[in-house]
């Protein structure tokens, strides 16, 4: 019997992980059947509507499609091998633990201001709508391997700033509002830090980075937070399926 899911990634995201690494040391072939949802509950001991989430996952990343009546089956796909798709949506927590590192989380900045004309944009905000805007490095063995803005609407967190611990998963903090983040519109461009950034927070040895930009939305479909993450070009690689 597989341990209990236990530790500080979002649930789903572990169950979709363990699952997916059940079809490779099992030798699940394009078109074998997956265990039923009775075996996978007692396998990882999860609740099904967690299960569901994770299986959910695993049809929209293509390596399981469903046989109403018959049951779930691997997809050619899940013979391609992907390090890393940059199409999974998580938090910036789930994707540097699954790298391995341990990060420590600094908060450079926490404000309360007008949206600029781009964020106002992305998060369909009337001229004027005020955003918190956070920014955050993050830092593995004193080495900074991200710099993050996020832009929240101030409207979807009603209490004080100095009453929220901004260190963690922002995910997080938007589930416990009921805002908690499902999906995203992301681009993805090859840049260095802006110019002030690396005056400002002495960064001058971070080098090129992959900018990741994405507004996150939530189960209903409302734009709830906007983010620009800085990843450093020499601790992060992606990668895709093409078809």
């Amino acid at each position: 019997m597989e341990e209990p899911l236990r530790d500080a990634r979002t649930l789903v995201v572990q169950l979709r992980d363990r699952i997916a690494d059940l079809i490779r040391t099992e030798g699940l072939k394009p078109g074998d059947k997956l265990p039923t949802e009775a075996q996978l509950t007692a396998r990882f001991r999860i609740s099904r509507p967690a299960l569901r989430e994770a299986l959910k996952l695993l049809e929209q990343d293509n390596i399981i499609y469903v046989e109403h009546g018959r049951g779930r089956f691997v997809s050619a796909l899940s013979a391609v091998q992907v390090d890393r798709p940059i199409t999974v949506f998580e938090s910036v927590t789930d994707m540097v633990a699954h790298y391995g590192y341990k990060t420590s989380n600094k908060v450079l900045s926490v404000a309360e201001e007008p949206a600029d004309e781009t964020v106002a944009a992305q998060l369909r905000l009337a001229a004027g709508d005020r955003v918190i805007r956070l920014e955050r490095l993050r830092l593995e063995n004193d080495t900074p391997i991200l710099y993050c803005i996020d832009c929240v609407p101030r409207a979807l967190v009603p209490l004080r700033l100095y009453d929220i611990d901004w260190s963690g998963s922002l995910l997080d903090v938007l589930g416990e509002f009921k805002q908690r983040p499902r999906m995203s519109s992301a681009s993805v461009s090859a840049t260095m830090l802006p110019a002030d950034v690396v005056e400002r927070h002495d960064l001058r040895d971070f080098g090129p980075a992959l900018l990741i930009e994405e507004t996150c939305f939530s189960a209903a479909g409302e734009p709830v937070l906007h983010s620009q993450d800085y990843h450093r070009g020499s601790h992060f690689s992606f990668s895709m399926v093409r078809k």
